[in-house]
């Protein structure tokens, strides 16, 4: 209570607490961002791999979805249609799993 007057009173408290709305929204916003692009980005680490192509064995590993594939002379000759198959039904797969968790909760 800075003024004798009610309304100026009132006046200032909402300004105030609508600055801090704003910045907590703001702060959730930037958090979710945070998120997401770290989810994008990961760690980078040699963990996190993808995939793996193995010449002496002919076989290639991809490792997100859990698919072995032994023709690796035709996957390198643009043959990814079975392991883009696999690695886009996993994507929709996951996409609608949260999306029914989201829906759920």
């Amino acid at each position: 209570q800075d003024e004798k007057s009610q309304h100026k009173n009132k006046a200032a408290a909402m300004a105030v607490l609508k600055a801090r709305l704003f910045q907590k929204m703001r702060s959730e916003r930037d958090a979710e961002q945070a998120a997401q692009r770290k989810a994008q980005v990961g760690t980078g680490e040699r963990s996190e791999r993808i995939r793996t192509y193995n010449f002496p064995q002919g076989r290639v590993t991809d490792h997100r979805v859990g698919v072995t594939l032994h023709r690796l002379e035709a996957i390198m000759e643009g043959g990814l249609d079975e392991l883009l198959d696999a690695v886009g039904s996993h994507f929709q797969a996951e996409a609608l799993r949260q999306s029914g968790a989201a829906v759920a909760v």
